[in-house]
């Protein structure tokens, strides 16, 4: 019925008959025209249109994306690259230096070290000799640091 149609529209908007799209109130028109100078002026009406192309959906990687903030899609098959490739040695060392700091003033404001081992604790993680936070506080409470503990 509108294959003939369908094809010279194709031809003249170089492209594939499946994304040649007819405005279905004009059908009448468009089964009418039989040459290329009737098609050309349908198209110009807009009564012929092309269809715009497919392209690969960002879908899932948006859905990706989000489960990875939820910390989803993170382990060890999903990894690319070195540790080091991921996150940066001297970004490590300045998240855990600050947590350590942040610790150590903490503990000096609240009065629960003196001057003298909050110094010795500040050169100490400089030096790194604290693998993280948590290896400070083992340390403290291991040599009975605080004021109130008893050694």
């Amino acid at each position: 019925m509108i294959d003939v149609q369908r094809r010279l529209a194709a031809e003249i908007l170089k492209c594939g008959k499946h994304r040649v799209k007819f405005d279905q109130d004009m059908l009448d028109e468009i089964k009418e025209a039989i040459t290329k100078n009737d098609v050309r002026a349908l198209i110009s009406k807009g009564a012929i249109t092309k269809k715009s192309k497919l392209s690969t959906s960002r879908f899932w990687i948006r859905k990706s994306k989000k489960q990875k903030s939820f910390g989803k899609q993170k382990g060890h098959g999903s990894r690319k690259g070195k540790k080091t490739a991921r996150l940066q040695p001297k970004r490590t060392w300045i998240n855990n230096i600050r947590l350590q700091r942040k610790y150590i003033h903490l503990l000096r404001d609240k009065h629960l070290i003196t001057a003298e081992v909050y110094h010795e604790f500040y050169l100490k993680s400089k030096g790194n000799y604290f693998r993280s936070l948590r290896h400070l506080k083992g340390y403290a409470h291991e040599r009975g640091i605080f004021k109130n503990e008893k050694r």
